[in-house]
């Protein structure tokens, strides 16, 4: 059963979703450039409120930054294992993230698994809160599906706890976690999220958690399986990763 999302006044929300445009167009933007960008827009806010509507959304300016996001200080950071290292197969490596997705009357968060070679999504979840068990839900999914070489994610308090990276070891999984820049790092998921918000998420108004769940689900298995890549050859995630033929119908192996 969908949680209720968490109650954000008429105000809060309009912003949050002019916020959430204006990131996902430009992620490189931090708490400054977005106050001023929006701003221009029109929207009186002073960077305080950006940096506090960021942490909520669960959002950060991809990039060299002093600071990371959301640390825990007791939970163990595993090293970067993916500088200079040339993708070249499926379940090489896999990829994890999350990202803000708006309703009519809140918002949810979005997390998804992909696999960078044939940018197929391998799962995902939804959730409305930031609690670790959603990811930890889908990734126990996507490994009794197979598993990668390496699980490299963000040191987010979601991949950093024992309880995540634990299934990774006990899939005897190499866990990297991204340094001081996200740029390169995570390209394929920030890519991921630009379609999803672009191509789905922002030409809908999705009324409730139920209604997102079908969308999304709708919107991946078109993803995975109908939606041709030029960096694939104009070939689709699922038919780089091998997950069907090249004329099978969409639909059938992604997560929820």
């Amino acid at each position: 059963m969908d949680a209720r999302p968490q109650p954000v006044s008429s105000t809060e929300l309009a912003l949050m979703r002019a916020l959430d445009e204006v990131y996902t167009a430009t992620p490189f933007y931090g708490s400054r450039r977005l106050q001023v960008a929006l701003q221009r827009e029109g929207w009186t806010v002073n960077r305080k409120r950006v940096q506090r509507l960021m942490r909520l959304m669960g959002i950060e300016a991809v990039g060299p930054k002093p600071r990371l996001s959301q640390r825990h200080p007791g939970h163990r950071v595993y090293p970067y294992l993916l500088r200079d290292v040339a993708i070249e197969r499926v379940d090489q490596v896999w990829s994890c993230d999350i990202t803000y997705i708006r309703l009519r009357s809140g918002f949810v968060y979005l997390m998804a698994i992909l696999d960078w070679f044939s940018r197929y999504v391998l799962d995902w979840e939804l959730s409305v809160t930031l609690d670790g068990q959603f990811c930890r839900d889908a990734l126990e999914r996507a490994l009794a599906g197979g598993r990668p070489e390496v699980f490299n994610t963000d040191q987010g308090v979601q991949f950093t706890s024992d309880a995540f990276t634990r299934l990774l070891r006990a899939a005897e999984v190499q866990i990297s976690m991204d340094g001081r820049g996200r740029a390169l790092d995570n390209v394929f998921v920030e890519r991921l999220w630009r379609s999803v918000k672009y191509e789905e998420v922002y030409l809908k108004d999705y009324a409730a958690v139920p209604e997102a769940r079908a969308e999304l689900k709708r919107y991946f298995a078109f993803y995975n399986h109908g939606r041709p890549h030029q960096a694939l050859e104009y070939r689709t995630p699922a038919e780089v990763y091998g997950a069907v033929p090249a004329l099978a119908s969409a639909g059938s192996r992604v997560g929820c």
